[in-house]
Protein backbone atom coordinates (compact mmCIF):
# COMPACT_ATOMS: atom_id res chain seq x y z
CA UNK A 1 0.00 0.00 0.00
CA UNK A 2 2.88 2.35 0.75
CA UNK A 3 4.37 1.67 -2.69
CA UNK A 4 0.97 2.19 -4.34
CA UNK A 5 0.55 5.49 -2.50
CA UNK A 6 3.97 6.69 -3.68
CA UNK A 7 3.16 5.75 -7.28
CA UNK A 8 -0.18 7.53 -7.05
CA UNK A 9 1.38 10.72 -5.64
CA UNK A 10 4.11 10.77 -8.31
CA UNK A 11 1.52 10.24 -11.04
CA UNK A 12 -0.69 12.96 -9.60
CA UNK A 13 2.08 15.55 -9.44
CA UNK A 14 3.25 14.58 -12.93
CA UNK A 15 -0.21 15.20 -14.38
CA UNK A 16 -1.00 18.39 -12.43
CA UNK A 17 1.06 20.77 -14.65
CA UNK A 18 -0.53 19.29 -17.80
CA UNK A 19 -4.02 19.48 -16.31
CA UNK A 20 -3.47 23.07 -15.12
CA UNK A 21 -2.23 24.11 -18.59
CA UNK A 22 -5.21 22.49 -20.33
CA UNK A 23 -7.58 24.05 -17.79
CA UNK A 24 -6.20 27.57 -18.34
CA UNK A 25 -6.34 27.19 -22.13
CA UNK A 26 -9.92 25.92 -21.87
CA UNK A 27 -10.89 28.93 -19.73
CA UNK A 28 -9.33 31.33 -22.24
CA UNK A 29 -11.03 29.68 -25.23
CA UNK A 30 -14.39 29.43 -23.44
CA UNK A 31 -14.19 33.08 -22.41
CA UNK A 32 -13.57 34.24 -25.97
CA UNK A 33 -16.12 31.79 -27.35
CA UNK A 34 -18.78 33.13 -25.01
CA UNK A 35 -18.11 36.81 -25.74
CA UNK A 36 -17.52 36.61 -29.51
CA UNK A 37 -20.07 33.86 -30.07
CA UNK A 38 -22.78 35.80 -28.28
CA UNK A 39 -22.16 38.93 -30.35
CA UNK A 40 -22.10 36.99 -33.63
CA UNK A 41 -25.34 35.25 -32.73
CA UNK A 42 -27.02 38.56 -31.82
CA UNK A 43 -25.83 40.27 -35.03
CA UNK A 44 -26.24 37.51 -37.59
CA UNK A 45 -28.59 35.09 -35.85
CA UNK A 46 -26.21 32.14 -36.24
CA UNK A 47 -24.15 30.17 -33.74
CA UNK A 48 -20.59 29.10 -34.61
CA UNK A 49 -19.25 26.52 -32.13
CA UNK A 50 -15.53 26.86 -31.43
CA UNK A 51 -15.26 30.43 -32.73
CA UNK A 52 -13.41 31.32 -29.50
CA UNK A 53 -10.46 29.10 -30.41
CA UNK A 54 -10.11 30.72 -33.82
CA UNK A 55 -10.44 34.28 -32.41
CA UNK A 56 -7.93 33.56 -29.61
CA UNK A 57 -5.32 32.31 -32.09
CA UNK A 58 -5.89 35.39 -34.27
CA UNK A 59 -5.59 37.66 -31.22
CA UNK A 60 -2.31 36.00 -30.15
CA UNK A 61 -0.87 36.35 -33.67
CA UNK A 62 -1.89 40.03 -33.89
CA UNK A 63 -0.35 40.76 -30.47
CA UNK A 64 2.85 38.95 -31.44
CA UNK A 65 3.08 40.94 -34.66
CA UNK A 66 2.52 44.26 -32.87
CA UNK A 67 5.13 43.71 -30.14
CA UNK A 68 7.66 42.53 -32.74
CA UNK A 69 8.09 46.06 -34.12
CA UNK A 70 9.25 49.24 -32.41
CA UNK A 71 5.94 51.13 -32.60
CA UNK A 72 3.92 48.19 -31.29
CA UNK A 73 6.39 47.56 -28.48
CA UNK A 74 6.17 51.20 -27.36
CA UNK A 75 2.36 51.05 -27.36
CA UNK A 76 2.49 47.84 -25.33
CA UNK A 77 4.80 49.44 -22.74
CA UNK A 78 2.53 52.50 -22.63
CA UNK A 79 -0.40 50.18 -21.88
CA UNK A 80 1.60 48.56 -19.07
CA UNK A 81 2.24 52.02 -17.57
CA UNK A 82 -1.51 52.63 -17.53
CA UNK A 83 -1.98 49.36 -15.61
CA UNK A 84 0.11 50.81 -12.76
CA UNK A 85 -2.73 53.26 -12.04
CA UNK A 86 -5.29 50.49 -11.49
CA UNK A 87 -5.48 49.15 -7.91
CA UNK A 88 -4.42 45.51 -7.32
CA UNK A 89 -3.95 44.78 -11.05
CA UNK A 90 -0.22 45.70 -11.20
CA UNK A 91 0.74 43.19 -8.49
CA UNK A 92 -1.08 40.36 -10.24
CA UNK A 93 -0.09 41.24 -13.82
CA UNK A 94 3.56 42.06 -13.26
CA UNK A 95 4.02 39.19 -10.81
CA UNK A 96 2.80 36.70 -13.42
CA UNK A 97 4.86 38.43 -16.12
CA UNK A 98 8.07 38.17 -14.08
CA UNK A 99 7.56 34.46 -13.49
CA UNK A 100 6.83 33.86 -17.18
CA UNK A 101 9.91 35.88 -18.17
CA UNK A 102 12.00 33.75 -15.85
CA UNK A 103 10.80 30.51 -17.43
CA UNK A 104 11.06 31.78 -20.99
CA UNK A 105 14.53 33.11 -20.20
CA UNK A 106 14.22 36.65 -21.54
CA UNK A 107 17.73 38.04 -21.30
CA UNK A 108 19.26 34.59 -20.70
CA UNK A 109 22.49 35.70 -22.41
CA UNK A 110 23.49 37.78 -19.38
CA UNK A 111 23.97 34.58 -17.36
CA UNK A 112 26.97 32.42 -18.23
CA UNK A 113 26.84 29.59 -15.69
CA UNK A 114 24.97 28.43 -12.61
CA UNK A 115 27.26 28.53 -9.59
CA UNK A 116 27.26 27.80 -5.87
CA UNK A 117 28.83 30.25 -3.42
CA UNK A 118 29.01 30.45 0.37
CA UNK A 119 26.79 33.38 1.30
CA UNK A 120 25.98 35.22 3.55
CA UNK A 121 28.41 33.26 5.79
CA UNK A 122 30.67 30.23 5.69
CA UNK A 123 28.75 26.97 5.64
CA UNK A 124 25.64 28.51 4.07
CA UNK A 125 25.29 28.14 0.31
CA UNK A 126 23.24 29.97 -2.31
CA UNK A 127 22.67 29.31 -5.99
CA UNK A 128 23.68 32.19 -8.23
CA UNK A 129 24.46 33.05 -11.85
CA UNK A 130 27.90 33.97 -13.10
CA UNK A 131 27.75 37.20 -15.13
CA UNK A 132 31.46 37.62 -15.78
CA UNK A 133 34.78 38.65 -14.25
CA UNK A 134 35.23 41.82 -12.22
CA UNK A 135 37.38 44.49 -13.80
CA UNK A 136 38.39 48.12 -13.67
CA UNK A 137 38.96 49.82 -10.34
CA UNK A 138 37.44 46.96 -8.34
CA UNK A 139 39.90 44.40 -9.70
CA UNK A 140 42.85 46.81 -9.51
CA UNK A 141 42.32 47.37 -5.79
CA UNK A 142 41.80 43.71 -4.95
CA UNK A 143 44.46 41.03 -4.84
CA UNK A 144 42.08 38.15 -5.50
CA UNK A 145 40.60 37.48 -8.94
CA UNK A 146 36.92 38.30 -8.43
CA UNK A 147 33.92 36.88 -10.26
CA UNK A 148 30.58 38.70 -10.60
CA UNK A 149 27.79 36.50 -9.25
CA UNK A 150 24.13 37.53 -9.31
CA UNK A 151 22.15 36.08 -6.39
CA UNK A 152 18.42 36.13 -7.29
CA UNK A 153 15.57 36.15 -4.80
CA UNK A 154 12.81 33.55 -4.51
CA UNK A 155 10.24 33.32 -6.08
CA UNK A 156 10.99 36.46 -8.11
CA UNK A 157 14.39 35.94 -9.79
CA UNK A 158 14.31 39.34 -11.52
CA UNK A 159 15.47 40.99 -8.29
CA UNK A 160 18.47 40.10 -6.20
CA UNK A 161 22.00 41.23 -5.37
CA UNK A 162 25.45 41.26 -6.89
CA UNK A 163 28.27 39.64 -4.91
CA UNK A 164 31.93 39.63 -5.90
CA UNK A 165 33.46 36.27 -5.07
CA UNK A 166 37.09 35.10 -5.36
CA UNK A 167 37.32 32.70 -8.30
CA UNK A 168 38.64 29.84 -6.15
CA UNK A 169 35.52 30.06 -3.94
CA UNK A 170 33.08 29.65 -6.83
CA UNK A 171 31.67 26.14 -7.37
CA UNK A 172 30.42 25.57 -10.92
CA UNK A 173 27.28 23.47 -11.34
CA UNK A 174 26.36 21.26 -14.31
CA UNK A 175 22.73 22.41 -14.44
CA UNK A 176 21.67 24.79 -17.21
CA UNK A 177 20.59 28.40 -16.62
CA UNK A 178 16.98 27.35 -17.23
CA UNK A 179 17.24 24.59 -14.63
CA UNK A 180 18.77 27.04 -12.16
CA UNK A 181 15.93 29.51 -12.68
CA UNK A 182 13.31 26.81 -12.18
CA UNK A 183 15.05 25.74 -8.96
CA UNK A 184 14.92 29.31 -7.62
CA UNK A 185 11.38 30.17 -8.81
CA UNK A 186 10.02 26.95 -7.26
CA UNK A 187 11.84 27.66 -3.96
CA UNK A 188 13.74 24.39 -4.27
CA UNK A 189 10.71 22.21 -5.08
CA UNK A 190 11.85 21.55 -8.67
CA UNK A 191 15.36 20.10 -8.30
CA UNK A 192 17.47 19.14 -11.33
CA UNK A 193 19.05 15.72 -11.10
CA UNK A 194 22.80 15.27 -10.82
CA UNK A 195 23.65 15.88 -14.47
CA UNK A 196 20.67 18.13 -15.30
CA UNK A 197 18.08 17.71 -18.01
CA UNK A 198 15.35 16.10 -15.92
CA UNK A 199 13.67 16.93 -12.67
CA UNK A 200 12.58 15.39 -9.45
CA UNK A 201 10.13 16.86 -6.99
Amino acid sequence: MKRMRQIFIRGLFSLLPIAATIYLIQIMFSFMDDIIGRHIESLFGISIPGIGIFITIILIMITGTLVSNVVGERLFHHGEKLLHKIPIVPKVYFGIKQIINAFTLEGKNIFNKVVLVEYPRKGTYVVGFLTGESGGEIQQKTEAKLMNVFIPTTPNPTSGMLVLVPSEEVTYLDMSVEEGLKLIVSAGVVVPEELGGSYQS
